[in-house]
């Protein structure tokens, strides 16, 4: 496995799991009815697990209202940079890992240059 970073191979597909690591292996996860592929502007895909996509509201009406997204089980982002989507996940992972937690809870950090595009993304995404 390898820690997801700035820079992406394009002849990757990229899936998320717990803690933020990604795989090659989104080929299969896709297949998955548990796993969601989301494709950024540049077309990068993440395949995340359903249940962290759908913490964000846009994305749960998208899965599971009448749209083509709830069928076929991916989201395109057009508007959505690879870096910032990476982001995005981060955050929801972060969320789900100390939403209830009882220990300290440590501090999600946004670089200053992204903190502006993180902020549309993630008041579209509604999360």
């Amino acid at each position: 496995m390898q820690r997801m970073s700035g820079s992406f191979d394009d002849s990757k597909k990229y899936s998320v799991g717990s803690g933020g690591y990604c795989s090659n292996n989104a080929e299969d996860a896709a297949d998955d009815e548990h796993f969601v592929k989301l494709i950024s502007a540049e077309g990068h895909q993440f395949i995340v697990p359903r249940k962290i996509a759908l913490i964000s509201n846009t994305m749960r009406a998208m899965l599971e209202g009448q749209f083509r997204e709830a069928d076929q089980g991916v989201i395109n982002f057009p508007d959505i940079s690879s870096h910032i989507l990476e982001k995005v996940i981060e955050y929801l992972l972060y969320k789900v890992r100390y939403n209830e937690s009882n220990s300290k809870i440590p501090e999600f950090k946004i670089e200053p240059e992204i903190a502006l595009e993180l902020l549309v993304a993630s008041n579209y995404l509604d999360c």
